[in-house]
């Protein structure tokens, strides 16, 4: 008998609780418990720094990054408008670019190429040529004049940004036709009449000749530099006014990203950071996380992350936001991860703003497209975005939840920084979800004005926050 008066008082009493609790605490406890099953990923685990581009300042000695690090413009597209005009169009951008938060202007290859003032630079023929020689049928490159970039760069530094130089030494473009005895041809090789005067080469600087018959890679049929000659090592990167040291110390760029560097072995790109110096990224287009981070290790490059890019337009396009999990170049390796949405060779994913929102607040050197920003995206909502990198998106990151629909990440906070939590929504409609913050009893709020909530975290730092359908909400403390 005692046993079964016990179970009866036991069932009294869990039937008072349910019956003195409301419909919305009873959802309020399932909530949080469903939320509670989710195994969170702690997916870095490093002290928490910010992504360094190296030097804290220009050569100005202006620039400091921001407590999140740096966020790079890609200040072109392909195809920009020709005639010469646009070194000044982007010297009209850097002030209002420079207010935004961006650190930094990637410009497209700035020397003279093949297809003179039609070429978006990346038919290399003479290095030295910035638009002040007159050959390949103009004086001016399709971006401008020499005085115009210089002007640039020096309006740029001004407004305390960097400025990085797309580099291609993979190939060139625009020699003469020259008997090859290694080919046993006529080749486009013969570049002895660069009207600079500077790194003339000929059949004997371009594979195949004495070192071999190729490197790792060709690109289009254009002749193939050979980075194993010693004169082509001297002109690229070793000699004091050769291309490396003549573009950072007369042209004062601060940086370099590397065309197509599937086309030659990554010692080449190890050896120019030694010699030149500078921030580094390398194009070296593949998913596989292994590749790209072998090459960035074997470079002492950072290098575009196009893991990440692909994983995204698989989860937003593909409604399955729990790829997001998946490996990345930033998660293995975040100091040498460059993230991006779209850029002017690649423009697949549709659903921008939630991948900006995504590359903006997670971990690594994330690049804003021109177009993106100055086209087709909504600027103020970029804006914001940028501000809540550089103030707040602080700290190793940890996943809370991701479904087919909904992510939540956490980054952790860095030297006082309380570092945020993102929430992203690809379904059509409100959600709400309890997640676990670093934050006990203090308010938050979110820092996009998407949502209009002040909650405030419970004493074990849990709280309900919400997010708008097919769109995002960043959280952090009220501050």
């Amino acid at each position: 008998m005692k046993n079964h008066n016990a179970k009866i008082y036991l069932m009294t009493a869990i039937t008072a609780f349910f019956c003195s609790c409301s419909p919305n605490e009873t959802n309020e406890v399932d909530s949080k418990a469903q939320s509670q099953q989710f195994e969170i990923i702690n997916v870095t685990h490093h002290d928490g720094k910010p992504f360094s581009t190296g030097a804290k300042s220009s050569s100005t000695g202006k620039y400091v990054d921001n407590p999140g690090g740096g966020v790079m413009m890609q200040a072109f597209y392909w195809d920009v408008p020709a005639g010469g005009t646009w070194w000044n169009t982007v010297n009209g951008k850097v002030t209002a670019w420079s207010n935004a938060g961006i650190g930094s202007i990637w410009l497209p290859p700035a020397s003279k190429a093949q297809n003179g003032p039609f070429s978006m630079g990346y038919d290399p023929t003479d290095y030295f040529d910035f638009g002040d020689y007159n050959q390949n049928g103009t004086t001016e490159t399709r971006f401008g004049s020499k005085t115009e970039l210089v002007s640039l760069i020096t309006k740029a530094h001004t407004e305390n940004m960097k400025v990085y130089a797309d580099i291609v030494i993979n190939h060139n473009s625009g020699g003469q036709s020259e008997a090859n005895p290694f080919t046993g041809t006529n080749t486009w090789t013969n570049f002895n009449g660069v009207a600079s005067g500077k790194f003339k080469r000929t059949y004997v600087n371009f594979y195949k000749n004495s070192y071999g018959n190729n490197d790792e890679g060709s690109f289009g049929g254009f002749p193939d530099l050979c980075h194993a000659d010693p004169y082509v090592q001297d002109w690229l990167w070793k000699r004091a006014d050769g291309v490396g040291k003549y573009y950072k110390n007369t042209m004062k760029f601060d940086g370099w990203r590397f065309d197509y560097v599937k086309g030659f072995a990554p010692w080449v790109v190890y050896d120019w950071n030694a010699n030149v110096g500078g921030f580094s990224v390398g194009e070296l287009w593949d998913s596989n996380v292994d590749i790209l981070n072998n090459w960035a290790n074997s470079a002492n490059s950072s290098v575009f992350d196009f893991a990440c890019y692909y994983k995204m337009n698989d989860a937003f396009d593909g409604n399955n936001l729990a790829l997001l999990n998946d490996d990345m170049m930033w998660k293995r390796n975040p100091y040498k991860a460059v993230t991006f949405v779209s850029n002017h060779d690649t423009d697949e994913i549709s659903n921008k703003l939630l991948a900006y929102s995504y590359i903006l607040t997670h971990e690594g050197y994330p690049t804003i497209f021109y177009r993106d920003y100055e086209e087709w995206l909504d600027k103020n909502k970029l804006n914001n975005l940028i501000w809540i990198h550089n103030n707040k998106a602080t700290g190793n990151t940890s996943i809370l939840y991701s479904d087919n629909d909904e992510y939540v990440a956490r980054r952790n906070g860095y030297n006082g920084n309380p570092g945020l939590v993102v929430y992203i929504n690809n379904s059509t409609v409100w959600q709400e979800r309890w997640i676990q913050t670093n934050w006990a009893n203090t308010q938050i709020k979110d820092f996009t004005g998407n949502s209009t909530w002040y909650p405030t975290t419970q004493a074990d730092k849990w709280v309900k926050i919400q997010c708008p359908p097919k769109g995002y909400s960043v959280w952090s403390i009220n501050q």
